[in-house]
């Protein structure tokens, strides 16, 4: 960057002193009609490139420059070593021009009351973005829209600077403000790519840290709000709402092992057990939300020694209102910077990687607030929204629903979802409320919502957006996860799109989750007319690859925290939730768990405050703490209960009908893999010689019991295991006789050397 700063009263070459419009202005070769230089001065030119820069004439070439409040222009050779002539103040507005000798690059020295800046002129810069990059994004699927949109880094002509460009169709003019220009709409108009609607502008000499926004007027004449850069990569952290600069993502990637593995790490036959996190509420230091690298050193560590495979963070897309979490993000494309700059985020996702901990990152392709420096009639016509209010406002949220039927609306969030997983390595997207795009009459009361194209409730464009997504990632980044937010029945939510399905991966089973903790907050004494709750969720566990998620929703805006949920004194709300931690590492299904749940927080999370770490280390947190590592351990180690999660052959009832007993008993098996075999008692007392069938003779050994007292449980078991009678029970041969300490659940693997002693 060539800047030369000064003060006020630096001396200045006299040909640049106390400039006057010059005599007779309509006369001077670089002169402009009072229109032109009204439309200058009022930043509503729609051409700038017309007016301003070099133009060759009969006369020679005319350099002209618009630059209100300046004291002077020279124009200097292309190495800055000399002036090779004075612009003329054509107009007292700001217009300087004159006669320039030479035809090549030259640089301008513009003086300001207090500074002098050394740059190319702007507008002696032809067009910038390739045609065919164009077509492309007006055809709604540019490969790389990142490249093409927004602020980056880039020289051009050998000139360092910022190409700006931004997708404003309707726009009458935009011009770039920022830091570098005093924020001033006049200084810096932009050129109007009519093929696409795209404007765009280079500006020499300035780089990444300078804040910047687009001021736009409407069709109409009417300035709207400064916009900020719907595709920046970096934003100003709230309340702050400006776009910056950001410098070239040059992260030294140490990943490769991970990256290369991480396909099968993935895989429905693979244990996945996520670690789901606030990161401004997870962990705090002085007050202050950790950055990333704080994060790095402390999260991955944490979450690997509990045994989990993946961090899951709710959404880290800039966003405006705090109280959001997340889910109403603006920059789609930038971390938020309430934790750092995007360099940092890359190393957070290296450290989790190092950890051998996949990251998931949640992701709003829905809706967006409708705050006035956001995507909101960014151009002063519904251009990323939906005209109609029947379609383009979310009632829950008072938000703003993408127009996922617009070519260049897709290609624009497409182009978020790769940012993620391309340029950060992030392992999978989670992706937030899909229901809510795919019924038309999501949350609505009749005749407040538009049927599609065929008088029906299904929102064909969403539909079409998600497979079209889900295919995009598939294809360009090999082993990498989406999950759906779903909460209906919808079907095919994780075929492949060629079979008629959305093409996720896993989807979130709220149904499952719904039905159990429901089930868990009865007083025990109750359990026995709900017995269905627990077992219904096998009714259809093949219909989808599922994630058993109980996530932040559940424990918040006065759900209670997880162990709170839990009926009962203090003892038997742990052990309650203990059984149920059990239950769910047990089942078929990926696992989802929320910060706090691992230690038994007891106080509701809220997003203002980190966890109560507190409690980490007393006894009958520690318990919680400890079989939450055992069950990962288990879940991990033992194929049994991860290969069958998505497969029906992977489970098996023994004991589903013992509603008088509140008794739950089945089998979790894989080929080649030594049987598991799962009780619950869901009642505080213990059941003696209780009989379950199991298909295979020998020793059980018991792997797991969450009433030991390690967990903080009565340490009422089976001595190690129990080896089997050639007493017929539940279909078998063979069957065990255990006892079902209160509250618990028991965990046993068959022995197979037992089995041959």
């Amino acid at each position: 960057m060539i800047r030369a700063a000064g003060k006020s009263g630096v001396p200045m070459p006299p040909s640049v002193i106390n400039r006057q419009p010059v005599e007779g202005a309509r006369a001077h070769p670089a002169a402009l009609d009072a229109a032109a230089v009204d439309a200058l001065a009022q930043a509503r030119c729609a051409d700038p490139f017309a007016l301003l820069g070099p133009h060759q004439t009969p006369q020679g070439r005319i350099v002209r420059v618009f630059a209100p409040g300046a004291r002077g222009v020279e124009i200097l050779d292309a190495a800055g070593a000399r002036a090779i002539a004075t612009l003329d103040l054509v107009d007292e507005r700001g217009l300087f021009g004159a006669l320039a000798p030479g035809e090549g690059a030259y640089l301008l020295r513009t003086i300001w009351p207090d500074t002098a800046f050394v740059a190319e002129d702007p507008y002696s810069f032809w067009e910038l973005l390739p045609e065919e990059d164009l077509a492309l994004f007006a055809a709604g699927c540019h490969p790389k829209l990142t490249d093409l949109l927004g602020a980056r880094e880039m020289t051009i002509a050998d000139a360092p600077g910022v190409r700006f460009s931004v997708w404003a169709p309707n726009a009458s003019s935009v011009s770039i403000v920022g830091d570098f220009n005093g924020w001033d709409r006049r200084r810096h108009p932009m050129r109007l790519r009519h093929r696409a609607g795209v404007w765009e502008l280079f500006v020499p000499r300035i780089g990444a840290g300078e804040r910047y926004k687009f001021a736009i007027v409407d069709r109409d004449g009417h300035e709207l709000p400064l916009k900020a850069d719907p595709m920046a990569f970096r934003a100003e952290a709230p309340p702050e709402t400006a776009s910056i600069i950001a410098a070239m993502l040059d992260h030294d990637w140490r990943d490769a092992g991970w990256m290369e593995c991480r396909a099968r790490k993935q895989a429905p036959d693979a244990p996945i057990s996520i670690y789901e996190v606030h990161l401004g509420s997870w962990l705090r230091r002085n007050g202050a939300e950790l950055d990333w690298d704080e994060a790095a050193r402390r999260l991955p560590t944490y979450a690997a020694a509990l045994g989990f495979t993946h961090v899951e963070l709710l959404p880290i897309a800039e966003y405006p209102f705090g109280g959001s979490w997340g889910y109403q993000p603006l920059s789609l494309f930038a971390p938020t910077a309430r934790h750092g700059d995007p360099r940092g985020f890359a190393r957070f996702v290296d450290a989790c990687h190092a950890a051998e901990l996949g990251v998931i990152v949640d992701w709003a392709p829905h809706h967006f607030p409708n705050d006035a420096h956001g995507l909101v009639r960014f151009d002063g016509t519904a251009l990323y929204e939906h005209e109609d209010a029947r379609e383009g406002l979310h009632p829950d949220w008072d938000t703003v629903i993408y127009n996922l039927g617009r070519r260049e609306v897709r290609n624009f969030l497409i182009a978020s979802a790769l940012r993620w997983l391309e340029d950060f390595h992030v392992d999978g997207l989670r992706v937030d409320a899909v229901a809510s795009m795919l019924y038309r009459d999501y949350s609505r009361a009749d005749g407040t919502w538009k049927p599609n194209e065929h008088g029906g409730r299904e929102n064909l464009e969403a539909i079409d957006f998600l497979r079209a997504v889900n295919s995009i990632v598939a294809s360009r980044c090999p082993g990498a996860i989406t999950i759906a937010e779903e909460s209906t029945a919808w079907p095919g939510v994780t075929a492949r799109p060629e079979e008629g399905g959305l093409g996720f991966s896993y989807k979130w089973n709220m149904g499952w989750m719904n039905d159990t903790l429901r089930y868990m907050q009865r007083e025990p004494v109750h359990r026995r007319w709900h017995h269905d709750e627990m077992t219904f969720g096998m009714m259809y566990a093949w219909a989808e690859k599922f994630v058993l998620a109980v996530s932040h929703d559940e424990v918040v805006h006065g759900k209670r925290s997880l162990l709170d949920k839990m009926p009962g004194d203090e003892w038997r709300k742990r052990a309650n939730l203990r059984a149920y931690l059990a239950l769910m590492w047990t089942h078929p299904g990926k696992k989802l768990l929320f910060m706090g749940a691992e230690f038994g927080q007891w106080r509701e999370w809220s997003h203002d405050r980190q966890l109560d770490w507190n409690l980490f280390d007393e006894p009958g947190h520690a318990g919680l703490v400890a079989l939450l590592r055992d069950l990962n351990a288990a879940y991990r180690d033992e194929p049994a209960l991860h290969v069958g999660d998505a497969k029906p052959e992977g489970f098996e009832w023994l004991v589903v009908d013992d509603s008088d007993n509140s008794v739950f008993a089945y089998l979790r098996k894989a080929p080649g893999a030594r049987p598991i075999a799962v009780a619950l008692n869901m009642t505080p007392e213990p059941r003696s010689f209780y009989r379950i069938g199991v298909p295979q003779a020998g020793f059980w050994k018991e792997i797991l019991n969450t009433d030991a007292a390690c967990y903080g449980g009565t340490n009422t078991g089976n001595l190690g295991g129990a080896q089997t009678r050639p007493t017929p029970a539940h279909g078998h041969a063979q069957s065990l006789e255990l006892v079902l300490p209160p509250l618990s659940a028991i965990v046993l693997r068959l022995d197979h050397a037992a089995e041959a002693a």
